[in-house]
């Protein structure tokens, strides 16, 4: 089969899946299958309203400079895809003799592309549809871990490891710091902070994911043993954290801040843990809330996911004018000494519908921490070693008057 290949990316931008976008258009260009290669602007939001752009007549040098470019560069949405427009789809794609359709995303992106599939076929319309990983959230099924997680986790460990020299500093006025984290429903990212630790005893003092239920009178002890044993007290915590009841910690009740799919905004969970710490113990406490900026730094990209997010792109132009359709590309990493890694293809009856959350086993039995062996999972990923700093021997000096 030959025809036109088009891409489109969806979901938060990243600091690599421009990368990926790089991969799939140099990829297509080597291929005879490929005809015109056209991106869809904002998703398929733009597709829907054949907002189209033609990727071959780039000029060449912009594909190296996109490799270095954070955010996503075709534009993204978190559209809710309805069956009509799936049909919409079906038919713009016919008109421009689309054959080859590659969209970058999460599981929701992922699910579009399920449902495309069936819509082509009961269009009769012959396409091969591939799924392409992208999500710092590392949410996604059947993949080691997704692109864009490994540079967010390389900026938080960094950014951590920075704020915790900053507390150690300033402690003994701002005692508590609160860190909160992107992450809604798994605590991959949260989790990630403590690799800013160069040695026992360092930031991040206690973290907590969505997967384990939030407890306040546990959380106030474990405040208070920390601040007895080191003065201060640094913190990571998900804006995705529940209580027992399921309820978020802090979520918008505004309309206006609901996704399409009907989730509220999350944000504000360091804002409850500081007032807990002022309120239950007496103890000083701010936050440092980085958003979405700690997402997209390109400065702070993991080497290695900028090469798996290139690779999975290339993966899935192969895929597709392979004729293989309704597939995501996965990663897989390789046993044995050292990190390596090859992609391979996985249905997305596996993928849609799921949530991998982070194991038991990468959870430490307090539940304010994480093991060693998610330190083991996380650390090849971040491509190289972190920032170390310098420390100032303690070396007193007698006092002289009483």
């Amino acid at each position: 089969m030959k025809g036109n290949l088009i891409v489109g990316q969806s979901g938060g931008p990243t600091a690599v899946v421009n990368v990926t976008l790089a991969g799939v258009v140099e990829a297509a260009m080597q291929s005879s299958s490929v005809g015109e290669i056209l991106g869809m602007r904002h998703g398929v939001q733009g597709l829907l309203q054949e907002d189209l752009t033609d990727l071959r007549r780039q000029p060449a040098e912009l594909w190296t400079r996109l490799k270095e470019t954070p955010s996503a560069a075709l534009g993204s949405s978190r559209m809710k895809v309805t069956d009509e427009d799936l049909g919409r789809i079906v038919e713009v794609l016919r008109a421009h003799d689309v054959r080859y359709f590659l969209y970058v995303g999460g599981e929701g992106s992922a699910s579009v592309v399920h449902r495309l599939v069936r819509a082509a076929r009961e269009r009769r319309y012959e396409l091969s549809a591939v799924a392409v990983p992208k999500t710092i959230d590392n949410d996604l099924a059947e993949t080691d871990h997704c692109p864009g997680y490994p540079s967010v986790a390389r900026w938080l460990a960094i950014s951590v490891r920075e704020a915790g020299l900053d507390s150690e500093a300033i402690g003994v006025v701002d005692t508590v710091k609160v860190i909160e984290t992107m992450g809604r429903d798994a605590g991959w990212i949260a989790a990630s902070t403590a690799l800013a630790r160069e040695r026992a005893g360092e930031a991040p003092h206690l973290i907590y994911l969505p997967e384990r239920a939030f407890d306040q009178e546990r959380f106030l002890a474990d405040v208070s043993r920390v601040h007895w044993e080191r003065g201060h007290v640094v913190i990571a915590v998900s804006e995705g954290v529940k209580d027992a009841r399921g309820q978020y910690l802090s979520a918008s009740q505004r309309a206006v801040d609901r996704d399409p799919v009907g989730r509220p905004q999350l944000g504000g969970a360091t804002q409850v843990l500081c007032d807990l710490a002022a309120s239950q113990l007496g103890l000083k406490a701010r936050f440092d809330k980085p958003g979405t900026i700690q997402r997209v730094s390109s400065a702070m990209a993991s080497p290695v996911d900028r090469d798996e997010a290139y690779r999975v792109g290339t993966e899935a132009v192969r895929a597709a004018v392979d004729g293989r359709t309704d597939v995501m590309v996965s990663i897989v990493r390789e046993p044995g000494p050292g990190y390596r890694s090859s992609t391979a293809l996985v249905a997305l009856t596996q993928v849609v519908g799921r949530t991998r959350t982070v194991p038991p086993e990468f959870i430490a039995g307090s539940g304010s921490d994480i093991t060693e062996p998610f330190v083991q999972y996380l650390m090849p990923l971040l491509g190289g070693p972190l920032p170390s700093y310098a420390r100032l021997a303690s070396t007193p000096v007698p006092r002289k008057m009483s």
